[in-house]
C-alpha cells in the first residue's frame, strides 16, 4: 500500500504567484508547504520596513490593471489606496513629466496645443524619412519620434537599462512610443491603480495565511528530500536552473539597489525619478514613503543601477532575443516531459510579468489543475 504524502502540493518560491497557487489550493482543501530560498516571503514585491516607511525592496511596484476580476481578487485580501504613478525624468537637471504628453511636449518646445505638439513631433519625425528599414534600435526610435525626445528620454536611459549601445539593440525592442496629446501625467492607461495599504507584505501575508512555509530553503540543494513530501510540484524558479543548464544558460539584466535613509522630510517629491542621460550610471531613484503618502519626518531613497547578470544575482529582465528564445524552447520541451511538475512565474516561464498578469497565471492554472 503506497503511504499518503503529507502534502499535495510542494510551492517552490513564495512570490506573487506562488502565493496565489498556494492560496487558491488551500481553498480547494489541497495540503500545501511553500518554500523559498530567501529569509522572507513575497519574492520582489517584498517590503521592508524603515521608520515606519515600506521599502519597496526590489524596486519600485505599482499595481494596475484592467483586469476586474483580478482587481476584485486583490481587494477582497486587502485594502489598496489611491496610488497614481507619474514618474518624472531628469536629463542634465532639466525635469520632463513621463509618459510622454503635453506637459511634456510643452517642456521640450513650448508648444500649448495638441495640434502644435503633432506638428512639431512630425515635422521631426520626417528628418529621418529616409530610414526605409530600421537596423537598430536608435534609428527605430528616431523614426518614431524624432530626435528631442528620442536623446533626452530615451537613448541614455534605454542603453543604461540593456548594457549596450542604441545601434547595437535589435529595432523591435521600441515597436511603437506612445504619445498623449493631453494634460495627464498618469503613466498607466489602466482602469486600476494603486498600493496595498500596509504595503505588498499585506497582500502575501493573506494569501499565504494559515499555509505552511519555511524559508532560507533552497530548493535545488534538498529536491530529493523536498519532492518526496507532495504528490505535485509548482516550481517558480529559474526554468534553466531547475535542469541544471544542460541547454545552456538563459541571459537576464540584473539590478543593484542602494538604499539612504535621510533625516528629512521629503528628497525629491516624487516617487519615482527617472535619471535619462548616459553619463548618470543609475537609472532611477525610488522615495518609498510616496507610495503611501507618507508624512514621516525622515525619507528612504533607493539608487537603482542596471547590472549584467551573473549566477548568484537577480534576475529581473529576460533577453529574448533569438538565441535565448531557442534555449527556452528547449527547456520548454523537457519540462513538457515532467509529471510531477509545473513550471510557472516569471522565472519559470522567462518572461517579464506585471502583477496582474502574474495573478492572473496564477488563477489560471489553480483553475486548470485543482
Amino acid at each position: 500500500m503506497t503511504m499518503q504524502k503529507p502534502f499535495d502540493y510542494l510551492i517552490i518560491g513564495a512570490g506573487l504567484f506562488g502565493a496565489v497557487f498556494a492560496h487558491e489550493a488551500k481553498r480547494a482543501g489541497k495540503r500545501c508547504l511553500v518554500v523559498d530560498k530567501r529569509s522572507h516571503s513575497g519574492g520582489n514585491i517584498y517590503c521592508e520596513e524603515v521608520d515606519g516607511i515600506h521599502v519597496h525592496k526590489y524596486g519600485a511596484h505599482i499595481f494596475h490593471t484592467s483586469n476586474k476580476i483580478v482587481w476584485d481578487y486583490v481587494n477582497r485580501l486587502v485594502d489598496f489606496n489611491r496610488f497614481t504613478n507619474s514618474p518624472i525624468a531628469n536629463y542634465q537637471g532639466k525635469l520632463y513629466n513621463l509618459p510622454f504628453n503635453m506637459n511634456t511636449f510643452y517642456q521640450l518646445w513650448g508648444v500649448r496645443t495638441p495640434d502644435e505638439a503633432r506638428k512639431k513631433i512630425q515635422a521631426q519625425r520626417d528628418e529621418w524619412a529616409f530610414i526605409k528599414e530600421p537596423a537598430n534600435l536608435e534609428e527605430q526610435a528616431l523614426l518614431l519620434c524624432g530626435k528631442d525626445i528620442y536623446e533626452r528620454l530615451i537613448k541614455g536611459y534605454t542603453e543604461k537599462q540593456w548594457g549596450r549601445s542604441a545601434k547595437e539593440l535589435p529595432a523591435f525592442i521600441i515597436k511603437r512610443v506612445p504619445f498623449r496629446f493631453t494634460f495627464d501625467n498618469n503613466y498607466f492607461n489602466d482602469t486600476y491603480q494603486g498600493i496595498p495599504v500596509g504595503g505588498y507584505n499585506v497582500l502575501i501575508e493573506a494569501l499565504l495565511k494559515d499555509i505552511e512555509v519555511r524559508l532560507n530553503v533552497d530548493y535545488l540543494c534538498h529536491r530529493t528530500e523536498l519532492d518526496a513530501l507532495a504528490d505535485k510540484i509548482i516550481y517558480t524558479g529559474c526554468i534553466d536552473a531547475y535542469f541544471d543548464y544542460q541547454c545552456g544558460q538563459l541571459e537576464y539584466r540584473s539590478l543593484r539597489f542602494e538604499q539612504q535613509q535621510l533625516e528629512i522630510p521629503d528628497f525629491q517629491g516624487n516617487a519615482v525619478v527617472n535619471y535619462t542621460e548616459r553619463a548618470i550610471p543609475y537609472t532611477r531613484i525610488i522615495e518609498h514613503k510616496h507610495f503611501e503618502f507618507g508624512q514621516q519626518p525622515t525619507t528612504v531613497i533607493t539608487y537603482e543601477y542596471p547590472e549584467t547578470f551573473s549566477l548568484g544575482k537577480e534576475p529581473y529582465y529576460p533577453v529574448n532575443d533569438e538565441r535565448n528564445s531557442t534555449i527556452f524552447k528547449a527547456y520548454q520541451d523537457l519540462a513538457a516531459q515532467q509529471e510531477k511538475i509545473i513550471f510557472g512565474g516569471r522565472l519559470g516561464g522567462y518572461t517579464y510579468a506585471d502583477m496582474d498578469d502574474t495573478v492572473e497565471a496564477a488563477l489560471r492554472l489553480a483553475q486548470r489543475v485543482l
